[in-house]
């Protein structure tokens, strides 16, 4: 199954965090591709925080959702990962964002990642390697959701 992950980290070595990351979806995801790492501002922050690091990486999972999520947290932790507060800095965070065509709702885990479809943050890198990937919630692509973003912020602005 197509799975979608968000990477990101402001604390310590960003891009070695990112890269520990992506060294070890290897062993989890076929055909791994991975997009530009981006420089973003912190978003839903308690305080300020420094600047974060993201990027996206999709590939073919032959594990389920939920073995899919254990081994990212599993990888969040050998990067020293602590959970402290929500939304805290932090070395390495690791979302499932999409899981082919999975809709799940469980206490801890829900799919596609609730706040994926508006965070820029996240749909700008997932775009870049995946942009027909489809949310089963909306039927959009990953293009059209960061379309329907942009337009929203432009709204924002006049």
């Amino acid at each position: 199954m197509l799975a979608a992950i968000a990477l990101g980290s402001n604390v310590g070595d960003r891009a070695a965090h990112l890269n520990y990351a992506v060294l070890r979806l290897r062993d989890l995801l076929d055909d791994l591709c991975v997009s530009d790492f981006h420089q973003t501002v912190p978003v839903d922050t308690p305080g300020p925080q420094p600047l974060f690091l993201n990027a996206a990486a999709v590939g073919r999972a032959s594990l389920n959702p939920r073995e899919l999520l254990d081994a990212l947290m599993t990888i969040e932790q050998e990067r020293w990962r602590k959970r402290l507060q929500v939304n805290a800095p932090r070395t390495l965070d690791l979302d499932l964002v999409l899981f082919g065509d999975a809709i799940v709702d469980e206490p801890g885990f829900v799919l596609p990642h609730p706040r994926f479809r508006g965070r820029r943050f996240v749909l700008e890198p997932l775009a870049e390697i995946a942009p027909a990937m489809r949310d089963p919630v909306t039927g959009l692509t990953v293009a059209e959701l960061l379309k329907r973003l942009e337009a929203e912020r432009d709204q924002e602005r006049l």
